[in-house]
């Protein structure tokens, strides 16, 4: 079992992810990247091709809008997710004025990557 936490506002959850589920989604994970690698609208821009960072934005955007339609299972593939492509963080804080850019990841080492 693999943890990501979480932080959006003033709310922070650890997501609790099955090693099973990083091996087993690749094929999700897959469609996710194919799907983007058309392009993405991040907030109020255009991005033709994300890079790792910016797909893994767009997915913890995915958990926040997860959380409000209390859906947990999407929440656990946007995290599995994140795990997958951003190996080493372990904490997440999605941006919740509207520009999904601006969200943060942070690695268990301590170090920040945006």
């Amino acid at each position: 079992m693999t943890r990501l936490k979480v932080t959006a506002g003033d709310l922070t959850r650890e997501l609790e992810v099955p090693d099973e589920l990083l091996a087993e989604a690749e094929d999700f994970f897959a469609r996710l990247d194919a799907d983007m690698d058309r392009g993405w609208q991040m907030s109020r821009r255009w991005v033709d091709n994300p890079d790792a960072t910016q797909r893994c934005q767009i997915l913890a955007d995915r958990i926040l809008t997860a959380w409000h339609n209390k859906n947990p299972q999407m929440a656990g593939l946007a995290a599995a997710y994140i795990l997958k492509r951003l190996p080493g963080i372990r904490h997440v804080t999605i941006d919740i004025t509207g520009d999904m850019t601006q969200t943060r990841f942070e690695h268990a080492d301590g170090g920040e990557q945006r």
